[in-house]
């Protein structure tokens, strides 16, 4: 890959030149030492991937990031240090149409940073190539078990997202206490060393319960539950959630194909699926199988979406009963399942 350095620290940006020209695999395009730098070399010279820091000047990480997408659309992943120590700009940098996040490797640590970064730098070397490079960042039968429903819970909400999601899930959520037989599962793409920060972050942006999903864990009704594992979460026919590492070639993870195939084979209640904005085709064949089974089938449209590739595959293959535009999304749930504002 083709890959940008946008960091102002010289020690921060030497330590990334490294990792990479250490690889045989990908090259430095360029260093930018400005947000407002990296915005025009991405137009003038625009690379596979952005390694963006956070704090930098002219512009933060965030709003080049923004900018970047408007203009020069590319894949970014945020490289910043100690990301823990800066969950809000992380989310709104991810909700700007950054992909992932991760450390800034350090000279004196190359080893163990370095290794961490190069990981990511294969994950997005996968799903660029899986959703066709820069050009996609532009605007079975069922079984019969006994039982069929988690405990109190009548109607699953079951919401897919990856680039730009976790603004667009914590919009479409806001604001809105789901009734009490209600239970909403999101499958978001992200680290699992960030998944936790996730679920703390959704949690104050909203006024229902948000809980990280743990092995073995039952529907649990009107709460938000989050995976939380590079693997994906699965929902098996006694109705529990859990994870599987299978399929292991799957490049999003944790998939939202898998999880929405889960409901579409074991679950016999009412429920929706939304698939929102991201990077790559997952979840349009999953929203597709819902829809298959009787479900309701929601697609976010292009306009309102950070990266129409998710919800175009859902698009191109049908999957979608409606197609709607981010703020709208929200007042269908409400209109549909109830609860209260």
């Amino acid at each position: 890959m083709r890959i940008g350095i946008a960091n102002d620290v010289p020690m921060a940006a030497e330590a990334l030149r490294r990792v990479i020209a250490a690889t045989r695999h990908h090259q430095v395009l360029w260093i930018a030492r400005t947000g407002l730098e990296a915005v025009r070399m991405c137009a003038e010279n625009r690379p596979d991937l952005v390694l963006m820091d956070l704090n930098m000047p002219e512009l933060d990480g965030v709003e080049a990031t923004r900018r970047i997408m408007e203009e020069s659309p590319c894949a970014i992943l945020i490289v910043t240090g100690r990301p823990q120590d800066s969950v809000n700009q992380v989310f709104r940098a991810l909700g700007a149409g950054a992909l992932d996040v991760t450390a800034t490797p350090m000279l004196a640590g190359q080893a163990e940073g370095g290794g961490q970064l190069l990981a990511k730098l294969r994950t997005m070397e996968k799903l660029i190539r899986h959703s066709g490079g820069n050009q996609a960042m532009t605007r079975p039968a069922p079984l019969h078990t006994v039982e069929r429903r988690g405990a109190g819970v009548q109607t699953l909400v079951a919401i897919g997202a990856s680039t730009g999601g976790p603004v667009a899930i914590a919009r479409t959520l806001g604001g809105w206490h789901a009734p009490a037989d209600c239970c909403i599962v999101v499958v978001q793409h992200i680290d699992e060393n960030f998944a936790d920060h996730f679920a703390k972050w959704l949690a104050e942006q909203l006024i229902m319960p948000v809980r990280a999903i743990e092995q073995g864990d039952p529907l649990m009704p009107g709460t938000v539950m989050i995976a939380k594992s590079n693997d994906h979460l699965v929902l098996d026919e006694k109705l529990q959630l859990g994870y599987d590492a299978v399929p292991r070639e799957y490049a999003y993870r944790p998939s939202v194909d898998v999880f929405f195939r889960c409901v579409a084979q074991h679950w016999r209640g009412e429920a929706i699926g939304i698939l929102l904005t991201g990077m790559g085709r997952d979840g349009g064949e999953g929203l597709l199988a819902l829809r298959q089974a009787g479900k309701t089938t929601v697609a976010q449209d292009q306009a309102t979406s950070a990266v129409y590739g998710m919800p175009r595959a859902a698009a191109e293959l049908d999957a979608a009963q409606l197609v709607l535009p981010l703020p709208k999304i929200g007042p269908f749930l409400r209109s549909t399942v109830g609860g209260r504002s």
